[in-house]
């Protein structure tokens, strides 16, 4: 892709994460590949770019978008499976590594998987349909209503969580939710028409709580923020692009706080969260809320940095 046509969010990913040639990389997140195509041309067949996501049909789609360049290497694997991915690029250090935590436009405008409560779909939400994990169908056939609403505080921030859970509760006794639509129209009824948000659809935060819950995403986010460094070369540089505050708080203080386990010392590459242009956010509204940081390996706590 010419320089010149690159959004601002992946041109900078690719300024703060700079591969070059020969360099070991990992993706921990491909979805359509689009940020691993520009590293794995940057890279070369030197190179090595392992390419993993929990959800297989992702992994296809960026299979047979980068089935041209040598370098490639693809994991069926949640990016915190560092036995996984280290397995996959021969057991090498990693010089760069990138997480865009957000769901693929081609995840969400599938009903199937029941991300979404624009078409109505099941209430599925599994980033990986073949796990033997429950659905957030599941999830709320099963919790008890004060569960519900600590899902919906926690993970959504919602304001209305317990009158949420309280009105999901009513209506199971009466019948079970199963659909995306049913469970966005309850919602919407239960929040007071005054407190909508502006800018999003009621059920937004409600949705993204169920999904967070059912794939266990801030626990394999605190797994990987956890171990990295132990697995970055020297030098090494780190992405993470979140989109929602529960995420980006985390890698924040990660980052901030200088050292990342294995005495790894960390120097903060972003004093500000790098955030999307204004004609990347007209062309893609989801990007809104996008937030990039990055940093990289200067040392251990033997050898600090060096000003």
């Amino acid at each position: 892709m010419h320089a010149a046509h690159i959004p601002v969010l992946l041109q900078e990913t690719l300024r703060l994460l700079s591969p070059a040639p020969g360099e070991v990389f990992l993706d921990g997140t491909v979805g359509a590949g689009g940020h691993a195509e520009e590293i794995a041309a940057r890279i070369g067949p030197g190179g090595i770019l392992v390419c993993a996501d929990a959800d297989p049909a992702m992994l296809a789609v960026a299979a047979g978008r980068l089935e041209g360049f040598e370098c490639v290497r693809t994991a069926h694997s949640d990016f915190s499976d560092f036995e996984t991915v280290k397995g996959a690029a021969g057991g090498r250090m990693f010089d760069g590594m990138l997480l865009d935590l957000g769901l693929s436009s081609i995840q969400l405008d599938d009903p199937s998987r029941g991300f979404s409560f624009r078409e109505d779909g099941p209430l599925d939400m599994r980033r990986d349909p073949g796990a033997r994990a429950p659905t957030a169908r599941d999830i709320l056939r099963r919790a008890t209503e004060k569960e519900l609403a600590d899902i919906f505080h926690r993970f959504g921030e919602e304001r209305f969580s317990r009158r949420i859970a309280r009105a999901i509760a009513s209506q199971r006794e009466r019948e079970p939710l199963e659909r995306t639509l049913r469970l966005a129209d309850l919602v919407k009824r239960a929040i007071p028409r005054k407190a909508w948000p502006r800018d999003i659809h009621p059920a937004t935060r409600v949705f993204q709580a169920l999904r967070i819950a059912v794939n266990g995403e801030l626990d394999s986010l605190s797994a990987f923020l956890d171990r990295f460094a132990g697995h970055l070369a020297p030098g090494g540089r780190i992405a993470v692009i979140s989109f929602h505050s529960l995420e980006d708080r985390m890698v924040k203080v990660a980052f901030r706080g200088g050292s990342a386990g294995e005495n790894a010392v960390l120097e903060v590459l972003t004093r500000k969260p790098v955030v999307p242009g204004a004609e990347e956010v007209h062309a893609n509204p989801r990007a809104r809320s996008a937030k990039l940081r990055a940093a990289r390996i200067c040392g251990r706590k033997e050898d600090p940095c060096r000003e």
